[in-house]
């Protein structure tokens, strides 16, 4: 069966067809390293690891590139408020940011390149696009003169002549155009900076993702660039004049883009006292129930977060792990049901799920076939044949929703080990090992608790 995604670009859905199948090359745009990731970035990282996950259970060798800018102006004021310096910023947030991957049980991506470290392939690309006539130099910097890109704005569906009428003029007269745009800035006195041709400086945001993308999948071509719908303008458009106008070939085949996330029905903002970070939502629940919130939107869809969703989330979950555990305890078929008839109904499920999310990663109705087969499992629970078969279809999929299937009693034995080891590690005065321990479990919503009688445990509320 085909796979069809919603291609941004073209704005209809298309079959998934890769450049070179069955490899497929992805890029997306991953955080700006200022500040503790919110449960908007969560979804952005979770939708499109649900997308590699599945891509690869369809039989697909992924290459998967996220990137980390690590550069940017937000990054140089928040570390001017701060009183400290850029590279002490960004290391703590870098940090934090593989800590609440890791919380999430997200992978981490094939390569995770930061723009500090490609630097000189950023300034080759620019100095081709200068000798191409696509860009230009002035007192401040390189710009890239988007008049002379013919297809600028094909992507977020808009004229040249219509983006300018929305232009603010920017301080800078050395443009040509208002809608030019940095891919070089000449930085100001104590501002971090690198060594070029034109002068000491950092690149522009848009040029890291047109030169990492295609270093790392060593193409000119993507088949799959993902990111959020508010990177469309002008981000994602910039990404493209660049990278055509160097290459002269389509940038990418298919964009995908997800809906933003709203705190009850508000933008998320600090200013109104509603950003909440991935820390705050994991300090209360563990990482599966927010995926459970996630994935009852289509990712092209806006989504609301409220603490009652959540809580709606979290009893959802409850019924998988419900499920889990009876088919666990369940040791002898007591032969109440025809396993041919029910073993056919847990397939046809199961190709329910297949077909939702080959239409555009439908992940509601994917996870509507999941509750259908826990359903038809929880009927028939006394034939063994079939609640072993469904079992082994609901870790499947639940694999590629990047939820586990673990019973209390399985994490009980887990965490009984981990907490021996770092019982272990007390004992020996390895503290830096204790506390690596406390913060794994804690990273799976395990809390310890140590008493007078020794060390409990339980889950996060």
């Amino acid at each position: 069966m085909p796979i069809y995604i919603y291609n941004s670009l073209t704005r209809s859905k298309e079959e998934f067809l890769p450049l070179n199948p069955p490899k497929v090359n992805i890029y997306t745009c991953g955080v700006t390293v200022y500040d503790d990731s919110h449960i908007g970035h969560a979804r952005s990282l979770y939708t499109f690891e649900v997308i590699r996950r599945y891509l690869k259970y369809r039989g697909f060798r992924v290459r998967f590139v996220r990137n980390i800018t690590d550069i940017d102006d937000k990054i140089i004021k928040r570390a001017n408020e701060l009183n400290i310096s850029w590279k002490s910023l960004i290391e703590k947030y870098i940090a934090r940011y593989y800590e609440d991957l890791k919380s999430l049980g997200i992978s981490k991506a094939d390569y995770e390149p930061r723009a500090t470290k490609n630097i000189k392939s950023m300034i080759k690309y620019i100095q081709k696009l200068i000798k191409g006539r696509f860009a230009y130099v002035t007192d401040s910097g390189v710009y890239f003169s988007v008049r002379k890109f013919k297809d600028y704005g094909k992507l977020s569906n808009r004229s040249v002549d219509d983006l300018l009428s929305g232009v603010r003029k920017e301080p800078d007269d050395t443009k040509e155009d208002p809608l030019d745009f940095a891919l070089w800035k000449k930085s100001k006195q104590g501002e971090p900076c690198w060594n070029s041709p034109w002068g000491k400086g950092r690149p522009g945001w848009h040029i890291e993702c047109s030169v990492m993308s295609q270093k790392f999948l060593k193409t000119d071509t993507l088949d799959i660039h993902a990111g959020g719908v508010d990177l469309v303008f002008p981000h994602h458009e910039n990404e493209i004049a660049q990278a055509q106008a160097l290459t002269d070939k389509p940038f990418t085949k298919y964009w995908i883009h997800h809906g933003l996330l709203a705190i009850n029905a508000q933008k998320m903002a600090k200013s109104l006292g509603n950003f909440v970070t991935i820390k705050d939502v994991l300090d209360k629940y563990p990482a599966d129930v927010l995926k459970i919130f996630y994935l009852q939107a289509h990712y092209s869809s806006p989504l609301d977060f409220t603490w009652e969703r959540m809580e709606e989330a979290k009893q959802a979950l409850q019924r998988i792990s419900i499920l889990a555990e009876k088919a666990q305890k369940r040791k002898v078929s007591k032969g109440l049901a025809d396993s041919g008839k029910g073993i056919k109904k847990i397939e046809e499920i199961k190709n329910k799920f297949i077909e939702a999310m080959d239409d555009d990663f439908n992940t509601p109705q994917g996870l509507a076939a999941i509750f259908e087969l826990i359903n038809q499992t929880n009927k028939n629970i006394d034939d063994l044949a079939l609640v072993k078969r469904a079992r082994k279809i609901l870790g499947e999929l639940l694999e590629i929703f990047s939820i586990s299937l673990t019973t209390e009693k399985q994490l009980e034995k887990e965490v009984r080990l981990k907490i021996e080891a770092r019982d272990k590690a007390r004992l020996e005065k390895d503290f830096a090992l204790s506390d690596q321990i406390r913060r794994e479990l804690e990273a799976e919503g395990i809390i310890l608790e140590d008493t007078k009688e020794g060390t409990t445990w339980r889950r996060k509320l």
